[in-house]
């Protein structure tokens, strides 16, 4: 499979292009980003092309991987599956239900196939909890996503996107990737309120009679920060454990999930379709927060 890379930030470098140049069963085939120096860097450090043209790398191309910000990747996502190319796409899918919508129904018409880059899914200890815990009847779970994205040292603290959209929805489909396949879908969001900084508290109410509690933030102390998922039931007390690998390996396990969904035809159940529902629970969350404001 021929695949292009769309966006050049730090993502892209740290993760994305790694992982599609090393991968055995990819043509690494070309790198188109917003700002053309940057674009031509990377391409150069991982011995591919870089285009001036989007359209012209879609045409050279089976499918994209895309690193950019979630309202510029709808609309490109929108693109390329109408160029017939396949779609390994990040989280969240988009910024607004409508943009997530539009993507489902290019990939619906198209028929090709799309991967969203949820990292926990991707890692095989959490994957493998998951998998076991949806057997399960849960009563409640308390999910905690912290990172120190804005009070630390990180690569990401100049995105635009995460200042203006923040802790919920960086780091909300992270956390909502592993509580729906466990829990069920979210029937509704019941309520949310500010935090400190941009830290957001959610309640869910899941189909199935459980509820769950989220808490999220970019901009937690840096010693608080972390990922915790608690899974309380008539089983016991159980807990997401830790990954064992980076986000590389993880991202490699999501490219070879696009190649199987684009051979078999059968979706992946991190699908764009699952990448949509994530984004509606967003933004009623969001809802929800308007109201805690006023």
């Amino acid at each position: 499979m021929r695949i292009g890379l769309l966006g050049t930030g730090p993502w892209a470098r740290m993760v994305h292009a790694p992982a599609l140049s090393a991968h055995g069963e990819l043509d690494f085939a070309g790198v188109w980003g917003r700002r053309t120096a940057a674009a031509k860097d990377l391409a150069e450090r991982h011995g591919t092309h870089a285009f001036d043209d989007l359209d012209a790398l879609l045409a050279e191309v089976d499918a994209v991987a895309v690193a950019l910000p979630p309202h510029i990747q709808a609309d490109l996502a929108v693109r390329a599956a109408r160029a017939h190319c396949h779609l390994l796409l990040d989280k969240p899918l988009a910024a607004t239900v409508e943009q997530g919508r539009a993507v489902v129904e290019a990939l619906r018409e198209t028929g090709v196939a799309s991967v969203v880059f949820f990292t926990t899914r991707f890692q095989p200890e959490p994957a493998a909890w998951i998998a076991e815990q949806a057997a399960r009847d849960w009563f409640t779970a308390r999910a905690q996503w912290l990172g120190a994205v804005f009070t630390g040292d990180s690569p990401f603290a100049d995105s635009p996107w995460r200042r203006e959209k923040g802790a919920l929805w960086d780091v909300g489909p992270h956390a909502l990737s592993v509580l729906l396949p466990v829990l069920g879908d979210v029937r509704r969001v019941t309520a949310a309120a500010h935090g400190p900084g941009d830290t957001v508290h959610a309640v869910l109410d899941h189909v199935g009679g459980a509820s769950s509690t989220l808490t999220l933030s970019l901009t937690a102390p840096p010693a608080a920060a972390g990922a915790t998922v608690e899974l309380r039931g008539e089983a016991g007390v159980t807990l997401l454990p830790e990954a064992s690998q980076d986000a590389v390996a993880a991202y490699t396990r999501a490219t070879d999930a696009l190649l199987t969904a684009a051979r078999t035809g059968r979706p992946h159940p991190c699908d764009a379709a699952f990448g949509l529902r994530v984004t509606e629970i967003l933004a009623a969350a969001e809802t929800e927060l308007t109201r805690d404001t006023d």
